[in-house]
């Protein structure tokens, strides 16, 4: 369980040494054809690598803070690096927490029907009860990162 938490938890922090972030924006300023730090929705889309991700919805949220329908990565390449990006999957009301609701529905977008419903709750219960160190019933981005 614990494992199969950090595999999940850490999905978003595959990668991104310096010189994947620097590949990163190299590849970014090739989509963004006008220069604009942001791309479209379609844009964003064309990169063979989302096309499959179940998670891509939540990262195209993410980054389409102002909801115009593009993906703005100005300035957000130290997100990626302390998890923040990683954590917002999770939180998706954007309360600060990961409530066992929320990590049930991120964990079955990534599993689809691999799993049970009432095995992955039982793993969503036990990674709650595992990293909720204050007893609050949620997980903070401070115990996220602890994980």
């Amino acid at each position: 369980t614990e494992a199969f938490l950090r595999i999940s938890m850490g999905l978003f922090f595959i990668s991104v040494d310096a010189d994947e972030i620097k590949r990163l924006g190299k590849r970014f300023k090739k989509l963004d054809l006008d220069n604009s730090g942001s791309l479209s929705v379609e844009e964003f889309m064309s990169l063979p690598e989302l096309q499959q991700n179940p998670l891509v919805q939540r990262v195209i949220d993410i980054f389409d803070t102002d909801g115009n329908g593009e993906v703005d990565f100005k300035g957000k390449a130290q997100y990626f690096v302390t998890g923040g990006v990683a954590f917002r999957i999770y939180d998706m009301d954007k309360d600060g927490y990961i409530s066992n609701g929320e990590l049930f529905q991120v964990l079955k977008m990534m599993v689809g029907n691999n799993l049970k419903d009432t095995q992955l709750q039982q793993i969503v219960d036990k990674t709650i009860i595992n990293a909720d160190k204050d007893g609050d019933g949620r997980i903070s981005f401070e115990e996220f990162c602890a994980v």
